[in-house]
C-alpha cells in the first residue's frame, strides 16, 4: 500500500509493507520544473557531435538525443522529458530529452505514477494518526541526510558524488556474513531513497570466488530489476548502475538542507493540534526562508485554520 501526503511545498508517498517503508519518494512544489514524462515543443538552440544537442522550451534547457538526420539549429521540434535535471556542487545537470511524435501533454504527478503501479493508494488526513511517521518516514529522511544507515551485523555509510553514489559497508567478523548482510542492505537502501545511475559498494576483502559471488547473488536476490552489476572484485568493490530518471531522495534533501527542514517543519505544523500552544522557536535560516514564503503559511493557516507565531531563535 502506498502512504501518499499533498504536502506544503512537497508531495511525498511511501510504499509500506508490514508497517517499514520499502519505497519512497518526493515530488517538490515547482510547476516549471522540466519532469519525466513532459512532452512539449522545443527548440533546438546547439548542436552537439554524435546527434545530440541542447533544446530550450519552457521550464529551461534540456540535453537532447537522438536528433533526427538534416535537423538545424533553430529549429523546432516536439521533444519528451526521459531524465529530470539532477542537483550537484557547483551546477545542475540539465535534464534529458528525446524527439517525440506524440501530442505534446504535462507529466504525471507523483499521485499519478503511483496509481499507475495499480496498488492502493492512502492519503492520511493530517488531524489522523500519523501513519507515515509511524512507518519511520524520519528515520528515511535521517538516512538521507546523514547517510548512516545501520542493519543486523554492520552499517552503511551512503555518499552521492557527482560520479555515483557509494556505500562503504562497515561491521566485525565474520566477513563473508556481513558482506552478505550488507549486499541485502544496501539493496534495501537503493529502493528505498530511489537512488539510480552508477553505485558502488566498498564491501570488506572477501577471499574466495564462491564468497564473492554469494554476495552478488545476495545482491541479484533483493535489488528490484532492472539493474546491471558487475562482479565483486579481489578488493570487495562491487558497481551496480540502475535507470536513473530523477534525483534520489539523498540528492534531493542534500541540494538544499534548509529547504528540506522548511518543508519537514510544515508537516510537523499542520500536524500540531489546534489546542496546542501556536508559538513556536525555529532555527534563524528555517525562520528566514519561511518567512519568505508568504504563499506557503498562508496555506498553512487555511489547512489548520490557526495562525502561527514563529519566531526565530
Amino acid at each position: 500500500m502506498w502512504l501518499y501526503e499533498a504536502g506544503i511545498g512537497e508531495a511525498r508517498a511511501a510504499l509500506v509493507q508490514d508497517d517499514r517503508i520499502i519505497e519512497a519518494a518526493i515530488e517538490l512544489e515547482d510547476d516549471s520544473a522540466l519532469k519525466v514524462g513532459l512532452v512539449a515543443r522545443a527548440r533546438l538552440v546547439e548542436l552537439l557531435p554524435g546527434r545530440r544537442g541542447r533544446v530550450t522550451l519552457d521550464g529551461g534547457d534540456a540535453l537532447i538525443n537522438h536528433l533526427p538526420p538534416g535537423i538545424t539549429q533553430g529549429a523546432s521540434l516536439t521533444v519528451e522529458i526521459v531524465r529530470e535535471a539532477l542537483p550537484e556542487s557547483g551546477r545542475a545537470k540539465l535534464a534529458k530529452t528525446v524527439p517525440s511524435d506524440s501530442t505534446p501533454c504535462p507529466a504525471p504527478t507523483l499521485y499519478d505514477r503511483l496509481v499507475a503501479t495499480g496498488l492502493p493508494v492512502l492519503s492520511p488526513r493530517a488531524h489522523e494518526s500519523d501513519a507515515l511517521e509511524a512507518a519511520g518516514w524520519s528515520e528515511l529522511l535521517d538516512e538521507a541526510m546523514s547517510g548512516e544507515i545501520v542493519f543486523p551485523l554492520g552499517a552503511l555509510r551512503l555518499s552521492p558524488t557527482p560520479a555515483m553514489t557509494l556505500f562503504d559497508v562497515d561491521g566485525a567478523p565474520p566477513l563473508d556474513a556481513l558482506a552478505i548482510a550488507a549486499a541485502h542492505a544496501v539493496a534495501r537502501a537503493i529502493r528505498r531513497h530511489g537512488i539510480g545511475g552508477s553505485i558502488g559498494i566498498d564491501f570488506p576483502t572477501i577471499a574466495g570466488k564462491v564468497q564473492r559471488g554469494a554476495v552478488a547473488a545476495a545482491i541479484d536476490e533483493s535489488l528490484p530489476p532492472p539493474f546491471e552489476r558487475t562482479a565483486m572484485n579481489g578488493f570487495g568493490f562491487l558497481q551496480i548502475v540502475c535507470p536513473r530518471p530523477r534525483a534520489s531522495i539523498p540528492e534531493i534533501l542534500r541540494a538544499d538542507p534548509v529547504g528540506a527542514a522548511v518543508r519537514a517543519t510544515l508537516r510537523t505544523l499542520e500536524r500540531t493540534p489546534p489546542t496546542a500552544s501556536r508559538r513556536h522557536t525555529l532555527p534563524a535560516s528555517v525562520h528566514a526562508r519561511l518567512m519568505a514564503r508568504a504563499e506557503w503559511l498562508a496555506e498553512l493557516a487555511r489547512r489548520t485554520g490557526v495562525v502561527h507565531e514563529l519566531e526565530s531563535a
